[in-house]
């Protein structure tokens, strides 16, 4: 349509982040992402440069998703789905199966969660968690 921006998918998303490594563990272990790209060491030549599009976080990658992170919160800061910005952020899963498996993950790992919902005009289950800083982030299943 004349006057307005053809926009396709998602290309990639970044987080500010207060703990890069504990972040890191979260999104590699619990939710299968890929490290792509780390930040050179602070002594490495590139350092300088890197830190320009880096920011001193790391480029992973779980399917077709790219999802940077990056450490420059302030120790303590919160994420806060009141304030202008990202609500939350929802991840597909196959099955509501897959959205029960995640519950006894989330409990092993002591990851905050709610409790499965099913939004039926959406033709949807959810999974509402958070990560280390409190991003709200969902698991979204074909509704059984």
């Amino acid at each position: 349509m004349p006057g307005q921006v053809s926009t396709g998918e998602i290309h990639h998303l970044r987080l500010t982040v207060t703990d890069l490594d504990r972040s890191r563990q979260f999104y590699t272990d619990l939710l299968g992402f890929d490290v792509a790209v780390e930040s050179p060491p602070a002594d490495d030549p590139s350092a300088a440069e890197a830190f320009k599009i880096l920011f001193g976080g790391v480029v992973m990658t779980r399917g077709n998703l790219i999802m940077g992170l990056r450490p420059m919160a302030a120790p303590g800061d919160r994420f806060d789905p009141n304030r202008v910005g990202l609500d939350h952020l929802s991840f597909s899963v196959a099955s509501r199966e897959d959205l029960e498996h995640a519950l006894g993950l989330f409990d092993d790992r002591g990851v905050p969660h709610g409790q499965i919902t099913t939004l039926a005009s959406f033709g949807i289950d959810v999974l509402p968690f958070e990560d280390p800083d409190g991003v709200q982030l969902e698991l979204t299943a074909p509704a059984a």
